[in-house]
């Protein structure tokens, strides 16, 4: 089924996913993730009410019971998953994908996430088959929970003091809206309200073009920061007060003066394979180890609690914590960058000079290659360079990527889409167009 994914369940409600779905969905989960009660929440998208109407309908008529915290942030529902103790839950949300789609992001015991290799496998043949579905001699009840004044608690120890910072919000129109306000105060916010159509941009904060109105507020207020959410608030970007951009991997490095420099935690710091040279280099000032792993939640998690990590991110803008049940908040993450923006400007320090501080390379970005020959041109640029230098490292999982002393790249075919990812790094722009058009003319030519 074109819905179930590597990390999640997702697609076009109407067409890839719909209310029989759903239902069977809820009806054969037992088969997989046996609890006595499921967790649930949602977020506001158009489809979400009757998606949640369908699932819980086949999980009670399985005879299982359901606990709705209603309207969520999928953070709020791994955190309430491993708080509460449930053996399972389940996030009715699309993410940041346009206003049609929606999802499910599904959770064992303790927050783990439930991806494609270990579960959502076996669920998908169990919806995809005749198997029928029978009611269950006792129906399950569906009780609400109310959960939010234990989770703002939680979140807000982590702020400090921001009464010196001028802030800027875009919450996409989605679930940030719930805790931003109370939990940051006084900024200026736009798109706060919750709304399922997306009336001023889609909820993906890595689009240029859903950047643009938050970088025109920080110029046009004169901010220090600005923040933009994606529709399920598990993802965050940030943009200096130049109005630029922040490449989310810095921000892994720049938490570090959090948790190792104010708190004196000790333990390894989790990348991904795309993520810059400069965490570990900045990061050596605490002597903190970085582990570089697969891109997705499905992994990054569960490799940082094997790890007991204190901390991780991703390019994608996910942020993990060890305090967090290894899981991901996007108002953790925020709180925590403004706490310490708000230090450093009481020094004198402004966010770009932060983060010009912390890497001194040159970076491509994600370039993308749309080719049916992937593996075949995975290996054709490992072999072109290799041949002219070994790397001082290579990796070989989620595509390839290969570390010489001044730039390092990575190939790496989607999971999700007909892509070929590619993204390089370079201590010079000089050198970092030479590695880009070597790899783009060695691509093109198996196209």
């Amino acid at each position: 089924m074109k819905a179930f994914k590597a990390y999640d369940i997702r697609g076009e409600w109407g067409t890839d996913l719909n209310a029989d779905i759903a239902y069977r969905i809820g009806y054969f989960l037992p088969d997989i993730l046996d609890t006595d009660t499921y967790l649930v929440g949602r977020d506001m998208r158009l489809s979400s009410d009757t998606f949640f109407e369908a699932l819980t309908r086949g999980l009670t008529d399985r005879g299982r019971n359901v606990d709705d915290i209603g309207l969520a942030t999928t953070p709020l529902v791994y955190w309430s998953t491993a708080k509460y103790g449930y053996g399972a839950s389940i996030q009715i949300t699309a993410s940041h994908n346009p206003k049609h789609h929606n999802g499910l992001k599904i959770s064992a015991a303790n927050a783990l996430p439930v991806g494609y290799d270990t579960g959502l496998n076996k669920l998908e043949a169990l919806v995809e088959s005749d198997k029928p579905t029978t009611l269950c001699a006792t129906k399950g009840k569906i009780t609400k929970k109310t959960v939010y004044d234990d989770y703002l608690a939680f979140q807000k120890q982590f702020v400090g003091e921001l009464s010196n910072l001028n802030i800027a919000v875009d919450c996409s129109n989605g679930m940030a809206s719930l805790f931003v306000h109370k939990l940051i105060g006084e900024a200026h916010y736009i798109n706060d309200t919750l709304d399922g159509n997306f009336p001023n941009h889609e909820p993906n904060p890595l689009e240029a073009e859903n950047q643009e109105q938050i970088k025109a507020l920080v110029l046009k207020e004169k901010c220090d920061i600005g923040m933009l959410f994606d529709g399920d608030a598990d993802r965050v970007t940030f943009i200096d007060e130049k109005g630029r951009f922040i490449s989310p991997d810095l921000i892994i490095a720049f938490l570090g003066d959090y948790f190792f420099g104010e708190k004196h935690q000790k333990g390894i710091v989790l990348q991904d394979i795309r993520s810059s040279r400069a965490i570990q280099e900045y990061l050596d000032r605490y002597q903190a180890k970085v582990e570089t792993w697969r891109v997705g939640r499905a992994y990054a998690a569960l490799k940082l609690r094997e790890l007991d990590g204190c901390y991780g991110g991703e390019l994608a803008g996910h942020y993990y914590f060890r305090d967090f049940y290894y899981s991901d908040s996007a108002l953790l993450a925020a709180s925590i960058v403004l706490r310490l923006l708000a230090e450093r400007k009481a020094k004198g320090q402004t966010f770009s000079q932060i983060i010009d501080e912390i890497s001194q390379y040159h970076n491509s970005g994600e370039i993308n290659f749309k080719i049916e020959r992937k593996q075949e041109a995975m290996n054709a640029v490992r072999d072109h360079f290799t041949s002219l230098e070994k790397p001082e490292r290579f990796l070989d999982f989620d595509g390839y990527r290969l570390d010489y002393p001044n730039w390092w790249l990575n190939i790496r075919p989607s999971n999700t889409e007909p892509y070929l990812r590619f993204l390089c790094e370079a201590k010079s722009e000089v050198k970092l167009k030479e590695i880009i058009t070597t790899v783009t003319g060695i691509v093109q030519s198996l196209m």
